[in-house]
């Protein structure tokens, strides 16, 4: 048995933002990684994979990108030696392939056991991710037996996939990132859409994400949120990191000949069935986007700084046909394969403490878990709008620490 004033389940760039933290307020700590460091960047992502935030955003407590591309965007490979970097500047003492099967209250303690070995400790963190496990919808089931059907995280490029058409299922980054890349590999792709989030990746001449930033609306708190549920489930925004700055959108899919159809209702015999509401769906997209763009232009104005930008810019609306097809014949062989861009979820199956909601999720207030002593990091929405990427782990890691070394204090 061994013990720890703290245990960090998971050394990802959240687990390891919030180890350097601790490590500042002098808290013993060990964090247990059930296989490498950054261990879902590693081997959970498809080969092409760049990140969505430019480099300049690519920052954790004390460690920030310095490499002379601060406009461009990591690849996976330059991702992973970040991280790697950042473990070893911060000194995280962090144990590799040491997966954690259970997490038991104890009394005032922890029980925190792995495979072979166990550990107590006052406080816990659960850094173990968001995207652990592929959402694929009951739908599936009824696909034929004939069409290859992967998810995320087994898809790595269009070589590995059968000859023939792509269904693709899902719209935002990851979706159309994929579609956009079996497209152009020259089998023609269909996109089953259902609510996304448009963004440009440029506008007045800045990245949307600058404007994000510079506006103050990455850094809105969740307590500020008008509707923090819905706000944690937003899919991730239609953009790409490229050497080019491009807009990736459903009309550049169109352009480059993919097929748009509505929501995927359903599968019988064989025939796929499609919502007949993309027309709405993708003028409502189209609608949150234009309100976005007159947020960013009205802060613009009210600081007298309109003037450094370029002009103020609306894009065409969303293209869809006037009768999108309604249905699909899966059986006919025009689709070989689906990939279930639906969405993921975070596995919790060996926390033994009762602080999962229905939707199996953990029940936190700003990452400060119901049980006394537990936290949660690395999560959508968790303290502010950015909590989602890279660089929003640092404010988190830094608000959570703080409390977490109220709660260890003596009486």
């Amino acid at each position: 048995m061994n013990s720890a004033d703290t245990v960090i389940i998971g050394a990802g760039h959240a687990g390891l933002a919030m180890s350097h933290c601790l490590s500042e307020r002098a808290i013993e700590h060990i964090v247990l990684e059930r296989g490498e460091i950054a261990n879902s960047w590693r081997h959970e992502r498809w080969d092409s994979l760049t990140l969505l935030t430019p480099n300049w955003q690519c920052r954790l407590p004390g460690l920030s990108y310095s490499g002379d591309d601060p406009d461009g965007f990591m690849r996976m490979p330059e991702l992973i030696d970040f991280i790697d970097e950042y473990a070893e500047f911060s000194k995280a003492p962090v144990r590799t392939k040491t997966a954690v099967v259970s997490v038991r209250r104890d009394k005032e303690k922890y029980r925190v056991m792995t495979e072979d070995n166990e550990w107590h400790c006052r406080a816990v963190v659960v850094a173990s991710g968001a995207c652990n496990v592929p959402v694929v919808p009951a739908v599936s089931e009824d696909v034929p037996a004939e069409v290859q059907m992967l998810t995320p995280h087994e898809y790595r490029g269009p070589d590995q996939l059968e000859p023939g058409g792509v269904m693709v299922v899902g719209a935002s980054a990851t979706g159309l990132q994929f579609a956009e890349e079996i497209q152009r590999s020259g089998r023609p792709v269909t996109i089953a859409v259902g609510e996304h989030v448009r963004m440009p990746r440029v506008y007045r001449g800045r990245d949307i994400l600058w404007w994000m930033h510079a506006s103050g609306i990455w850094d809105e708190r969740y307590d500020e949120v008008d509707d923090i549920v819905r706000a944690r489930r937003l899919p991730s925004p239609q953009l790409v990191g490229s050497s080019d700055h491009s807009t990736l959108d459903l009309n550049v899919m169109t352009d480059v000949g993919a097929k748009i159809l509505g929501r995927l209702m359903g599968v019988r015999n064989g025939v796929a069935q499609f919502s007949g509401s993309l027309r709405n769906v993708c003028a409502l997209a189209d609608l949150k986007m234009g309100r976005m763009l007159d947020t960013l232009d009205e802060w613009a104005d009210a600081g007298g700084e309109s003037s450094q930008f370029g002009p103020v810019e609306r894009f065409e609306a969303t293209r869809v046909e006037k009768a999108p097809p309604l249905t699909l014949d899966l059986a006919r062989g025009e689709i070989r394969t689906i990939i279930w861009a639906t969405g993921f979820r975070p596995d919790y199956s060996w926390l033994d403490v009762p602080v999962i909601d229905r939707k199996g999720l953990i029940r936190h207030d700003g990452g400060v878990v119901e049980s006394p002593g537990m936290y949660v990091i690395g999560l959508p929405v968790l303290r502010r709008r950015n909590s989602s990427f890279i660089h929003g782990a640092e404010d988190d890691a830094k608000y959570l620490s703080d409390h977490l070394a109220t709660y260890l204090e003596p009486g």
